[in-house]
């Protein structure tokens, strides 16, 4: 007979296989194809966030073109391409890429940038078909 106060043996197979099971979803999360990412942005304007802050603001155009403002006004077009299971985007003011992978989740759309070592997350605040309003040129007197 069991002592009344004796805590039950624990099941560390079944606790392992419990915590796999939970966090299994978290790790077998893919980052967007080319096409999945393609398919879900087109056509759309993205409001994004870091940290708890608005970041910037992405339009995303026909033939995989998109525009970008970090919330300032001042505009800058690019191109998108795939390239290692990343989406990496060409502004016209630089030449080197910068790369991140794309994630759909329950909260709409996460990205993490690859092309250095600080880890930038941004995150979906919002989504919508009105194109981005950007300032026009300076104009001098």
């Amino acid at each position: 007979m069991r002592h009344p106060h004796a805590r039950p043996a624990l099941n560390i197979p079944a606790l392992t296989a419990l915590t796999l099971l939970i966090a299994t979803p978290l790790l077998a999360q893919q980052a967007m194809t080319a096409q999945e990412f393609d398919s879900y942005s087109q056509g759309k304007t993205f409001y994004y966030g870091s940290g708890g802050q608005p970041y910037g603001i992405e339009e995303y155009l026909p033939g995989r073109r998109v525009r970008w403002s970090f919330l300032d006004g001042q505009c800058k077009d690019g191109t998108w391409y795939e390239q290692n299971g990343e989406i990496c985007f060409v502004y016209e003011d630089q030449s080197a890429p910068q790369c991140w992978l794309f994630f759909n989740g329950p909260d709409g759309m996460t990205a993490s940038f690859q092309s250095d070592e600080v880890g930038t997350e941004l995150y979906e605040i919002e989504n919508t078909p009105e194109p981005l309003q950007c300032m026009g040129p300076e104009v001098g007197v």
